[in-house]
């Protein structure tokens, strides 16, 4: 089956989920962005990449911390922007999401950025949209969110280089984290031979070892000589029912203090896709330690964005 991510030359047309692109296409990815990565040092922070393009951002879900890369991502290739808020658009006054989209499309824009609470979401505008037209998914229910994914595993490359001799550790509401499954896409894919997930048997799918992952409802047992820990958010807003006795007693068994931490190898590094809950997910002495990634990972999610739309633009030179 084709696979509408990609063009008929296999190169990438739309980014809507890690799951079914080849290693080659995310190499490229990760390659691209590892050239950007000086940009945001210079006096200007400009390249002139997306010169003449226009990008809109689509947000019918909030998230400060996407958004905000992305915007700035496209205006390091200098891009003309568009951010929509659409709680304050004409989606509120009953317009449709592909009344939105051609309205948009009508304005001449290139490249659209999606996030919505909905699975497929942006699948579902890349059906829509001509062949000139580039789709990224911001986040999509939760099914996916590609570009976290993506972030996540080039902090862990910029970190830990020999991807062939890792072990990760996924922990928490793997469940309702669209990061978590991207990321087990890209890590699997990129060839990372063991990936752990721990978290209740309530904040876990139904068959996630399908997905090529160790299951682990002990925490100690599972940060046993890990490379990588990447803690996720405990998502309320996502969760229906009592998943959980309480945020303490998550805290106890599954939050991620310099105790358990030290189950891990010596010079393991510890993530977070954000926005953290300090003393639910991970203790605040982990979250700020020396072995916390965590801010490098929002910095390198610019230059991931700015890979992403530019191999979509066609044009991947960061001179």
């Amino acid at each position: 089956m084709n696979n509408p991510q990609l063009d008929k030359n296999g190169n990438l047309k739309h980014l809507l989920s890690i799951e079914g692109l080849p290693r080659a296409i995310l190499t490229q990815i990760l390659d691209t962005a590892e050239s950007f990565t000086g940009v945001s040092e210079r006096e200007v922070k400009k390249v002139p990449l997306l010169r003449g393009k226009t990008v809109c951002n689509i947000f019918f879900e909030n998230s400060t911390r996407t958004r905000t890369t992305f915007e700035l991502a496209a205006k390091r290739l200098s891009a003309d922007v568009v951010s929509l808020n659409v709680g304050t658009s004409s989606q509120s006054k009953g317009e449709t999401v592909l009344d939105t989209v051609d309205n948009l499309i009508a304005m001449h824009a290139d490249m659209f950025v999606v996030r919505h609470s909905q699975s497929g979401a942006a699948h579902f505008i890349a059906r829509h949209v001509g062949p000139h037209i580039h789709v990224i998914n911001a986040g999509d229910g939760r099914h996916s969110h590609p570009t976290q994914g993506l972030l996540d595993v080039f902090t862990i490359r910029r970190y830990k280089p020999d991807m062939h001799n890792l072990r990760v550790a996924i922990v928490g509401d793997v469940l309702h984290s669209r990061v978590a499954r991207s990321e087990i896409h890209a890590l699997t894919t990129l060839g990372v031979p063991e990936v752990r997930v721990i978290a209740p048997k309530t904040l876990l799918p139904t068959d996630v070892e399908k997905l090529g992952v160790q299951v682990y409802h002990d925490m100690r047992a599972g940060l046993k000589d890990v490379d990588v820990v990447m803690m996720l958010r405990l998502q309320n807003e996502r969760m229906s029912g009592a998943l959980l006795p309480s945020a303490q007693e998550y805290f106890k068994c599954y939050g991620l203090t310099q105790e358990k931490l030290a189950l891990a190898k010596p010079d393991a590094i510890v993530m977070h896709p954000g926005p953290m809950n300090r003393g639910v997910e991970i203790d605040s002495s982990v979250a700020d330690g020396n072995q916390s990634v965590i801010l490098p990972q929002v910095t390198y999610g610019i230059a991931v964005r700015m890979a992403v739309m530019s191999i979509l633009a066609g044009n991947t030179e960061a001179a």
